[in-house]
């Protein structure tokens, strides 16, 4: 018998509660792709874990790590699960993980904005908004790379006030997510995620919320094995 993704979906969402299932096609709703951040080889655990959290609270869907000499270690008690709603995506190719990154970003319309202070910089508040951006942090020692420095298209700065020459990263980072997804959300652009992609991930939100969930998988394969050729659940499965 031939599922059409609705069918998949209603399938494993008959596995968790019509709390989680409302909860999920609300929240959906309010996650976007029009803003991401680039942590870019960041080396204390529970700064990128922040950021994690931030990223989910405020609606962001993506993160992309560059980890060029650090590996991301999610530390749970400071991220409190955002990690399983997120999608986190590495490079972790020390010769070319950083062009990697931004360059695929660019190939998807997004400006790459590095976070660092710099002569033609511009406020947060003066950014514009119209198009997807992806912002770039750097580490917390060295800051961004001489690459990131160079092939950002615009360089933006949070102000500050103090004798303090910098905030903590995650702090950076969850200012500029209120500022811009503030606007963005009383703006008349179009931020929301396409069906495909809101269905994408209910599904991979379902299916990681239920227990067993690659048993359960295996044995909706052997009931649909015209599916096993033309559907890529490992995708879905973390």
């Amino acid at each position: 018998m031939q599922k059409n993704k609705e069918d998949i979906l209603n399938y494993f969402q008959n596995f968790i509660s019509e709390h989680k299932i409302e909860l999920f096609n609300k929240l959906v709703e309010e996650r976007t792709r029009h803003f991401t951040f680039i942590l870019e080889d960041l080396f204390h655990p529970h700064n990128a874990s922040a950021i994690l959290r931030s990223s989910d609270c405020f609606g962001l869907q993506d993160v992309h790590m560059v980890e060029n000499n650090h590996q991301f270690i999610n530390e749970n008690d400071i991220s409190l699960g955002s990690a399983k709603w997120i999608d986190i995506n590495r490079y972790d190719d020390l010769d070319s993980s950083t062009p990697t990154c931004i360059d695929q970003l660019k190939e998807k319309g997004y400006i790459i904005a590095a976070l660092h202070p710099h002569e033609n910089d511009v406020l947060i508040s003066d950014l514009p908004i119209n198009n997807k951006v992806a912002f770039v942090l750097g580490a917390e020692k060295n800051g961004l790379s001489d690459y990131s420095l160079k092939n950002a298209d615009v360089h933006v700065k949070v102000p500050m006030h103090g004798f303090t020459e910098s905030y903590n990263v995650s702090v950076t980072a969850a200012l500029v997510m209120y500022d811009v997804t503030e606007r963005l959300r009383k703006s008349e652009i179009d931020w929301k995620l396409s069906p495909e992609e809101k269905w994408k991930i209910k599904l991979a939100w379902t299916l990681k919320t239920i227990q067993s969930s690659t048993d359960i998988v295996k044995h909706f394969l052997k009931l649909n094995p015209e599916l096993k050729s033309s559907f890529q659940f490992s995708e879905f499965l973390h």
